[in-house]
This record gives C-alpha cells, structure tokens and sequence, in this order.
C-alpha cells in the first residue's frame, strides 16, 4: 500500500500568519523589512498597509464612556456619598490630604485639608462644623 504525502494548506492571508508570528507588528513595517531584506526567511509577500488582524481590531477600539444621569437617583440627603483623599504636594501650611465628601441628592460639597491620613476618620466623624 502506498500512501502519499498530504500537506496542510494555511486559509488564512499569509501577510496576516506573519505579522502574528512576529508580535503583531506594524503592516508597514513588515514591507519595509521585505524590502530591504532585514529578515532572512521573511518570504516576498505584499504586506496590506491599512489591513488588521482581529486582535488588533479588538486592541483598537474604544469603550464608550457613561452617559450623563439628568436625573436624581437618590431620595434623601446622605443616601450616596462620593469620597475622595487624594494626595497633593504639602501645601504651605503643611497639609498633604484633600478630603472631599460629595451628598449625590443635595450636591453639598465638604473639603477638608489634613496633614495625616489618620485625621480622617476623626475629622469626618467627630469634629462638628
């Protein structure tokens, strides 16, 4: 019996099986490494400038950012509270922190400068005024 030998033919474009193969590099610049023959063993193949690959498309596109609420989602003040202690350079009186507390439903607005990150929690929870 005689068998004979079959061969894997590639369906896909094989611009695209190299520029796999070697990182996902640029299309333009896989016809420059063909032209001045940079690479041995690159075969002469025309390399599709403004052609991508799926995973560079996916790579490319952009998530769309929320939309704008018009309105209010919360019922009464304190429900959602937007916190944040950011760190700055220390200012001239020696504070380091920003604490900014944000009321979603009335939009009041509380700034506090710290100069440790151990004041927070006492400047948000005892100190009046």
């Amino acid at each position: 019996m005689r068998i004979e030998k079959s061969y894997l033919i590639v369906s896909i474009n094989d611009s695209i099986l190299w520029h796999k193969r070697l990182g996902y590099v640029n299309m333009e610049i896989l016809s420059r490494l063909v032209k001045n023959k940079l690479v041995k063993g690159l075969p002469h193949i025309a390399f599709k400038k403004k052609k991508l690959c799926d995973a560079c498309q996916m790579g490319k596109q952009m998530i769309t950012s929320f939309k704008n609420k018009n309105n209010i989602s919360t019922k009464k003040p304190l429900e959602l509270l937007h916190i944040d202690l950011p760190t700055r350079t220390r200012s001239l009186s020696g504070n380091r922190y920003v604490f900014v507390v944000i009321d979603d439903f009335i939009m009041y607005t509380l700034v506090l400068l710290l100069k440790l990150k151990d004041e927070t929690i006492y400047e948000f929870l005892f100190k009046k005024g």
